[in-house]
């Protein structure tokens, strides 16, 4: 089994007198995804925004490749090779599908002297955009402009604009959110390639999705993991089926 490259030890997150995510454990590996599933309000997004430096952890501690990466700005996070996806899509309305992976890459890539000169003269940056469209699908709507692109391209180019970075980790909330059953299959597809090359950690409520692609089920409920292991496990465990998944799910 490989080794993780990105560890999360008994993280929270306390607002006030709530505790939005309590003792948090993860371990994730190249080659795999894990998927944390919960009730609204079981603390997934928080746990993510934690992890992407988007919130400052109250306690606990975050390690990329052993290294305490735990509070770092989320630029910094990105560029060490965490890339993440919103719950709502997060792109560049009026440029187009390639301007916005162009500008991801940009963020990532671009030493500091070559910002004052012509994106398009930078010959690395726009392979990468070039590759990252590809990668999800969209290699044909590079000149589209992103706000007229479908639902289901809007998230794809966003997790593009991801890839532009060139991360390692990638922490995908609520990917199908929204998507009808081709555009959510699309995604499932995509999703499971790019675990071939990337540790994955998904947030997602469609149970199909979550039950396809992942090697290990992390439930959470009330800010605290109920339980974790093999998809096979989770559904069987009678503690999930009465918190979460219920007597239907259960019996499937």
């Amino acid at each position: 089994m490989a080794e993780p490259v990105l560890r999360v030890r008994a993280l929270a997150k306390q607002f006030g007198g709530l505790a939005a995510v309590a003792g948090v454990s993860l371990a994730l590996r190249p080659g795999e995804v894990q998927a944390v599933i919960g009730p609204n309000g079981a603390g997934k997004t928080t746990l993510i925004n934690m992890l992407s430096g988007d919130l400052r952890p109250s306690a606990g501690r975050v390690e990329l490749d052993g290294r305490d990466i735990t509070g770092f700005a989320p630029e910094r996070i990105a560029r060490l090779g965490v890339g993440r996806s919103y719950q709502k899509t997060n792109i560049f309305g009026d440029f187009t599908a390639f301007e916005n992976c162009r500008l991801a890459a940009q963020a990532r890539h671009a030493p500091a002297r070559l910002l004052l000169h012509p994106a398009l003269r930078h010959a690395a940056l726009n392979e990468a955009a070039e590759r990252a469209l590809a990668t999800v699908g969209l290699a044909a709507r590079g000149d589209a402009i992103a706000a007229t692109l479908s639902h289901g391209e809007q998230r794809q180019l966003e997790i593009a604009m991801t890839l532009a970075t060139a991360p390692r980790v990638l922490l995908l909330d609520e990917p199908l959110a929204g998507m009808g059953a081709e555009e959510s299959q699309r995604m499932v597809d995509l999703i499971r390639r790019l675990a071939e090359t990337h540790a994955v950690l998904l947030v997602e409520h469609d149970m199909d999705a979550v039950f396809s692609l992942a090697a290990i089920l992390t439930v959470m409920v009330n800010g605290r993991v109920l339980a974790s292991g093999a998809p096979a496990d989770i559904r069987d465990n009678p503690a999930v089926q009465e918190a979460y998944l219920g007597t239907a799910e259960a019996a499937a």
